[in-house]
């Protein structure tokens, strides 16, 4: 295999969804020994204040220790960056020109691969905070792609779904997951994109479809492991 870039990641919001991250990028990545597998530097901070609270006027800014924290993974020596957490996002677009390296935006990789796979369009499901500042919402336009946003009441559901999935609790996660997926689906039957890197981990626990998922996390994993291995 060719030389591979250095891909720095910052978790820690929360930390299994870093963690399964990793995970997805190990078990993807083509390779058949250690040594065919990219360095990854892993800095999973869960100190950095709740993105969402912030985003939806409730807690202190993490602006700029994620920043911070991104400098810190390119100073290690990281090449590219990428941050397991959609919310962050929201703050990141406001410093993504000062990074000192590039940075793999898992909301463009996410509608990317919602188009690919459902050109027709899809549900998203995130965060209050990735929602109201319209993240996916601008993306989604950029691209000419349908997304719909949930009704208000189960915009609500998600957003306790997600705190349930930071308590390790994956038996109730999955099981309100599929709940408010199958009310989004009386609406009208289209794919969900997990726009919040915990929402994965409550898909695959609900027994519903896997096909009828636009993951996040795999998406931003597939888009790393197509830089990485860039010229």
């Amino acid at each position: 295999m060719g030389r591979k870039k250095i891909l720095g990641v910052l978790g820690g919001m929360g930390p299994a969804a870093s963690a399964e991250f990793m995970r997805i990028l190990t078990q993807r990545f083509p390779a058949k020994c250690d040594q065919d597998h990219p360095v990854v530097y892993l800095l999973s901070d869960a100190s950095i204040p709740d993105r969402n609270n912030y985003l939806t006027g409730k807690g202190e800014n993490p602006q700029a220790l994620i920043h911070a924290d991104l400098d810190k993974l390119a100073g290690w020596g990281a090449e590219l960056l990428a941050v397991t957490c959609n919310t962050a996002h929201g703050l990141i677009n406001n410093f993504r020109d000062e990074l000192k390296a590039p940075l793999i935006h898992i909301v463009e990789a996410t509608v990317t691969a919602a188009k690919e796979k459902a050109p027709h369009g899809a549900w998203m499901v995130a965060t209050l905070g990735t929602i109201n500042c319209g993240l996916y919402q601008k993306e989604a336009e950029k691209q000419n792609f349908r997304l719909l946003v949930p009704p208000e009441d189960i915009k609500q559901k998600i957003q306790s779904i997600i705190r349930i999935v930071k308590t390790g609790d994956m038996k109730t996660a999955g099981e309100k997951m599929s709940e408010a997926v199958r009310e989004l689906w009386k609406i009208e039957k289209l794919p969900v994109v997990t726009a919040c890197t915990e929402l994965p981990l409550a898909y695959d626990a609900s027994g519903l479809s896997a096909e009828m998922n636009v993951s996040s996390l795999d998406a931003l994993a597939d888009a790393c492991i197509k830089a990485i291995q860039s010229d």
